[in-house]
């Protein structure tokens, strides 16, 4: 079965794209209040997101407070929370993250973000290299795995973390899962020994498959399975006249000054997979589609996930099979605004695949299958 998360914009939405992220300041014409966060988290739940994932950085609210103030009002909603390793430590760490296991019965995941932009890094005290932020990462996962489930108190002493007689006095139950991303030759192995599912942007299918197929020969190194998931943004539609005209409005409200700004501030990135993501457009708004339905837009003016799925439902549908054929069993999505997009996708094309035996609620509840309530943009 076929896993759906959305994403929870902690830096505030808008019905156009926000230009920033990823180290660069950016907000929205929605501030990211607790109740419109609650808002985006109500309907997630109720069309059957398993997930929703926060991000990290300066430019956005803490992901671990925000995310706790907001187990009380979901029922079963699981919160995928965003941290850097190595800004706290191991142990803090693993006790942070069984306390919100238990007071949440259950309902964390942890998405492992190493950090590829070094001028936020250092905002926050870091001033290790690209190579040697993966290998304190890969320390700090191994400390954590070991006491989350470890009776005994554990001393570890490697080239960047060190703990005497660690021990939690209560461990998580169950394990919280682990998300790992990463393009580079040095994050591989790391996600090869500590992830339970390694996540990717949104590429054309065959450069996902080829990345894919390089972890599963680390996993397979390492004695390891792993699951692996696709973070992409969605404007899925009635028909596909309809998505190609929102996207369209989308362009055509980026500001050409703010994707020389955005592009100008991304190309300093160390981040492979953000290097990725901008090959893909090369800074030009001409040829976007980089592949059926694959459209590279939102990357003019947003760091990390810069591509969307845009099409019918149906035609939406029928490139997440495509991605599921390769691997990929997690989907991570988004759209603006976040609040009418998880009710598009969620009545749009989640029908589509449990009628073919893809995907059901996770809550068991019965799908929503109602018209999205909520006003059609004026290009629809």
């Amino acid at each position: 079965m076929l896993s759906f998360h959305w994403f929870l914009p902690t830096y505030g939405d808008s019905r156009g794209l926000i230009a920033g992220g990823h180290g660069t300041f950016m907000s929205g014409d929605r501030p990211a209040s607790l109740r419109y966060l609650n808002q985006i988290g109500a309907a997630a739940e109720d069309n059957g997101f398993e997930a929703v994932l926060t991000p990290t950085g300066a430019w956005c609210e803490d992901a671990w407070l925000t995310t706790a103030m907001m187990v009380d009002s979901t029922e079963a909603l699981k919160f995928l929370v965003a941290f850097r390793p190595g800004l706290v430590s191991p142990t803090l760490a693993a006790q942070m993250s069984a306390t919100f296991q238990r007071h949440s019965r259950g309902r964390l995941l942890l998405n492992v973000v190493t950090g590829g932009e070094p001028h936020e890094q250092q905002a926050y005290g870091d001033f290790l290299d690209k190579g040697q932020r993966y290998a304190r990462t890969g320390e700090f996962l191994r400390v954590v795995r070991e006491l989350w489930q470890s009776h005994e108190p554990i001393s570890f002493e490697g080239e960047h973390i060190r703990v005497v007689d660690a021990l939690l006095s209560n461990r998580p139950d169950p394990l919280p899962p682990v998300f790992f991303g990463g393009s580079s030759a040095a994050a591989l192995p790391v996600a090869a020994r500590y992830a339970d599912t390694y996540l990717t942007w949104g590429e054309p299918l065959a450069a996902v498959g080829s990345k894919l197929e390089a972890v599963r020969h680390q996993a397979d190194l390492e004695g390891r399975v792993l699951d692996y998931g696709l973070r992409v943004h969605v404007i899925s539609r009635d028909t596909s006249g309809q998505a190609w005209a929102e996207a369209d409005r989308l362009l055509a409200g980026i500001d050409p000054a703010d994707i020389e700004r955005v592009q100008a501030g991304l190309a300093r990135s160390e981040s492979e997979g953000q290097r990725r993501m901008l090959d893909l457009h090369g800074g030009r708004t001409d040829r976007l589609e980089i592949a059926p339905n694959l459209w590279a837009g939102v990357g003019l003016v947003r760091g990390g996930a810069g591509t969307a799925l845009v099409g019918s439902h149906e035609e939406v549908a029928e490139r997440l099979i495509e991605y599921s054929e390769v691997g990929i069993s997690h989907f991570i999505l988004s759209g603006y605004p976040h609040l009418e997009e998880a009710y598009w996708f969620g009545e749009g094309v989640l029908p589509i695949l449990e009628r073919k035996g893809l995907w059901r609620h996770p809550n068991g509840r019965a799908t929503v299958t109602a018209s999205t309530p909520f006003a059609a943009s004026p290009t629809s």
